[in-house]
């Protein structure tokens, strides 16, 4: 006699995976990305934006160089190689750093007893240029999806021959030792190859200000400021109150 074996098939319905909130909620806290290659003049015109708009500065690359040296970290020689191979740290060290620099400042205005907040800040609010960053398109969607959505990207654009320039001006009187003809070619292959594809990838999605830095400091900060008034007034996204 054959025998009939009736094989019974279990269906597993998986669910996927809620997806991650972000740290910061993207209508309390701004982040404006400060992209461009090296030596475009982002460190510069953060610094007068900041003074302006009263916004807080973050570089990724001072936090890198600032963490490389701190006593205890486990970050530092990876760190070190990166920057002197002119290649990437690794984007949950440099996404880590951030996220918590940004909740310190944060939490530094919200300790400001009696001391009213400046505009834009207090009850959890923040506005952040964060320069330098990011520099590959995991980095951009990991920040968006972990710790705060972008506003929007200032794109500072200038032929490589000024920023190599520029750069080895600086070099004179920095100490970086990443300010010398090999790793600065190194650092434009890697902006070209890595950084060039995120700034793609936010101008199709219409999150894209580029600002000519070519020319001198005031007539790039005259640029750069208009394109934070338009954050304000929201042309890319909701409206910001740049008085609140």
């Amino acid at each position: 006699m054959d025998t009939v074996t009736e094989t019974t098939t279990t269906t597993t319905t998986v669910t996927p995976a809620a997806a991650e909130t972000p740290t910061f909620d993207k209508s309390k806290v701004t982040v404006v990305f400060v992209l461009g290659g090296p030596g475009a003049g982002k460190g510069t015109q953060c610094g007068r934006l900041v003074e302006d708009f009263g916004f807080c500065h973050l570089s990724a690359g001072d936090l890198l160089r600032a963490e490389q040296t701190r006593e205890g970290s486990s970050y530092g020689e990876l760190i070190r190689t990166c920057i002197r191979e002119g290649t990437i740290v690794p984007m949950e060290v440099t996404i880590k750093l951030l996220e918590v620099a940004m909740l310190a400042a944060i939490d530094a205005t919200e300790r400001r007893d009696a001391v009213p907040p400046p505009a834009g800040w207090g009850a959890g609010r923040g506005r952040f240029l964060i320069d330098g960053f990011p520099r590959k398109m995991d980095q951009a969607l990991k920040f968006d999806e972990m710790v705060c959505e972008s506003s929007v990207v200032i794109y500072f654009s200038t032929s490589e021959e000024v920023m190599l320039r520029r750069l080895l001006e600086r070099g004179k009187t920095s100490g970086r030792e990443d300010d010398n003809v090999e790793s600065i070619k190194k650092r434009f292959r890697t902006y070209r190859t890595d950084t060039m594809p995120v700034i793609e990838h936010y101008t199709a999605q219409g999150k894209v200000a580029e600002v000519d830095s070519s020319d001198s400091i005031e007539v790039v900060h005259a640029r750069a400021s208009v394109v934070i008034r338009d954050v304000f007034a929201g042309k890319y996204g909701h409206a910001i109150d740049a008085t609140a």
